[in-house]
């Protein structure tokens, strides 16, 4: 992706955060500007899932007016190394198969961050860049086998809002989720006739609701 000069339009986009240091922090490597020309607007304050989850706040993230887009690394694996080079974590990306690439290193485990939350923006901003070039590209990122960890406790969440779904008659909301771990609830689901699934909302707040047993079939992720 080439850096231009010229004076740009506002771009923003929306993801979830667990402050707004972290959210300037997603902005500034995303335009490879400095965090004082990002501007955060708070667009929900967040709560808890059946607390298991911690409390995170879905904002905007904006490029200031008039700040100039910076260069990036031609691929994945030259933009991560800047980008965690970047985050001063001692960490080595590594292409596995395909779009997957596994992240190794004594700093793998700080890179994931709680509930994932880390890991997961890496992940985004990874692919928001890339989709510019690419739009249908999807690149997956892994970590020290978090993912193997983190299906465990998406399957958990899943059941949890199925019992919650039949108690109160009504759908349940759940966290938005990356395609990945959408794709995880509905199978953990799907065989269940009491409770039913769907994907609802646009990336990145992409999430999905378990509902009371309906006709029809599985939502898709």
């Amino acid at each position: 992706m080439k850096g231009v000069n010229a004076v740009e339009e506002l771009e923003s986009f929306v993801v979830e955060v667990n402050s707004l240091e972290e959210a300037r922090h997603i902005g500034s490597l995303r335009w490879s500007v400095d965090p004082s020309d990002v501007e955060i607007e708070v667009v929900d304050e967040g709560k808890r899932l059946f607390g298991l989850l911690g409390k995170k706040m879905r904002v905007s993230i904006s490029r200031k007016m008039g700040q100039s887009k910076g260069s990036y690394p031609s691929g994945p694996i030259p933009f991560l190394e800047e980008l965690l080079r970047k985050m001063d974590l001692s960490v080595e990306p590594v292409m596995t198969d395909g779009d997957n690439i596994d992240l190794a290193g004594e700093d793998a485990g700080i890179v994931i961050g709680r509930y994932g939350e880390t890991l997961k923006a890496v992940e985004f901003l990874t692919n928001l860049v890339f989709r510019e070039k690419d739009p249908g590209r999807r690149i997956r990122i892994d970590s020290g086998g978090y993912r193997v960890r983190r299906q465990e406790s998406i399957e958990k969440i899943a059941l949890a809002a199925a019992r919650e779904a039949q108690r109160k008659g009504r759908p349940i909301r759940l966290e938005p989720m990356t395609s990945w771990e959408r794709r995880v609830v509905h199978m953990s689901l799907k065989e269940r006739d009491d409770v039913s699934t769907c994907s609802v909302g646009s990336e990145p707040m992409r999430r999905v609701v378990v509902s009371p047993a309906r006709k029809g079939s599985q939502g898709k992720a």
